[in-house]
């Protein structure tokens, strides 16, 4: 706890994370406009500087964002169909086997509320597994000859 007259100082470690964050719990009822509203200011910028360096979280893919909008909503995934095609397509873009289009990044965009920043980030698709060993086996046969 800082007590009266003790400088407010850069939060460089965890521990000084944790006690800017114990002090702004100490201070969250804190008038404006007072020396304690002034100090809950200054703490909070600091912990919000320190947190996003060394705390940052990524924004979720396209595909999280959809299936975690759509557990919110509780839809299914016939509920895409309108927005995204046919249950064949709904599926491929849910497995990450096929890339949203501009159409669909629109229709998703105002059917559930996404970001289009959001949905317009690449998707992390997944690799065909026989594709894969398919590949590596070629590869290692052509480096033989």
């Amino acid at each position: 706890m800082r007590s009266a007259g003790t400088p407010i100082r850069p939060i460089r470690t965890e521990d000084d994370h944790e006690k800017a964050v114990v002090r702004i719990q100490e201070l969250i009822n804190a008038d404006a406009d007072t020396p304690e509203g002034d100090e809950l200011d200054i703490l909070a910028t600091l912990v919000d500087a320190y947190e996003a360096k060394h705390h940052a979280i990524d924004a979720p893919d396209p595909i999280a964002a959809i299936e975690f909008r759509m557990e919110q909503e509780g839809w299914t995934r016939k509920d895409l169909e309108p927005l995204i095609g046919s249950r064949a397509r709904v599926s491929e873009i849910l497995n990450r086997k096929r890339s949203l289009t501009l159409k669909m990044i629109r229709r998703v965009k105002f059917g559930l509320g996404i970001s289009a920043d959001l949905l317009i980030a690449p998707v992390q698709h997944k690799v065909n597994a026989r594709k894969a060993v398919h590949s590596s086996k070629s590869s290692r046969t052509r480096k033989v000859r």
